[in-house]
């Protein structure tokens, strides 16, 4: 039988474009994690009778969108094999206040040790999983595409864009090495965005680009030099509209800066095709969670 972790990551490996490294990426965080935590010895957790075993139940204080299963099949895996988890919600289900969502059993000693860890990254994952599904409630029906960013915690970039998907939003780049993004540096240092454009062609013409503009002349210099999107930034909301008009099937156009709850359903009526928001990543609000345990003594 297949564990949840498993079957997380059977059921998003399609919308997720790397599985293997996010696996890598799981066990060497939650390793560094423990490490961090435990130190010499956990030595609160060695109080505790070495024959209580316990049951500790995980719930929510708040409603939100699930993510974290992994890593928290991969803490229990690495602090004690004795330890199992039983599941009530998988990566992706909205869960509401109060709702239990997973229970573990086994070694008192294992279980407090792992808790902290535990929460640390279910309460993260599950926190930006949430704001993506916040994010994506007040689009309603447009048709753009809510896109995260490259401003992720050091070290969880993976982490962050798999929860991201999650909530139901969509990665943009992975890395420096997935596509080019153009910026006002480096067109600055190439001479133009033309120059720039074609430095890039040069290089890797097997890689989409995609070129930063501040104005609608900088936009119509992109779309006449073949770039494949323009990131329109901090444009106002008249501006993004002549900008989508202009680019009509012609360039992709993503709306960038000053994005918030408050902006994005205004920005998406203006007709850009992709909405990307730092803050899905960076400024993330944890998941309230509660860890309750109740003991079994032998």
């Amino acid at each position: 039988m297949e564990s949840a972790e498993q079957l997380t990551m059977n059921l998003l490996i399609d919308r997720f474009q790397k599985i293997s490294e996010l696996e890598k990426e799981i066990e060497v965080s939650t390793r560094n994690a423990l490490t961090e935590d435990i130190g010499s010895g956990d030595i609160s957790a060695a109080l505790i009778p070495d024959g209580l075993s316990l049951d500790a139940v995980t719930i929510t204080r708040s409603k939100g969108v699930f993510c974290g299963a992994a890593w928290v099949e991969a803490i229990i895996r690495q602090v004690d094999h004795a330890l199992t988890v039983e599941w009530s919600v998988a990566d992706g289900d909205k869960i509401q206040a109060d709702q239990a969502l997973f229970v573990l059993k086994g070694p008192g000693r294992g279980i407090l040790t792992a808790e902290r860890t535990i929460l640390n990254f279910v309460q993260l994952l599950s926190g930006t999983a949430t704001t993506v599904s916040e994010y994506l409630e007040l689009l309603g029906d447009s048709h753009c595409v809510l896109l995260d960013t490259r401003k992720t915690v050091p070290g969880l970039r993976l982490a962050q864009k798999y929860a991201v998907i999650c909530g139901g939003g969509t990665n943009h780049r992975f890395g420096l090495d997935d596509a080019f993004l153009l910026k006002e540096n480096h067109i600055s240092a190439a001479g133009s965005i033309k120059d720039a454009i074609l430095l890039a062609r040069t290089h890797r013409p097997d890689m989409s680009v995609q070129v930063e503009v501040e104005s609608i002349e900088e936009l119509e210099e992109a779309i006449e030099s073949g770039a494949q999107s323009a990131l329109l930034d901090n444009f106002s909301m008249d501006e993004l509209a002549l900008a989508s008009k202009k680019a009509k099937n012609k360039i992709k156009t993503e709306a960038s800066g000053n994005v918030s709850t408050e902006t994005i359903a205004e920005i998406a009526k203006t007709g850009v095709d992709f909405i990307s928001v730092g803050n899905l990543t960076k400024t993330v609000q944890p998941l309230d969670l509660s860890m309750r345990c109740e003991a079994h003594r032998q």
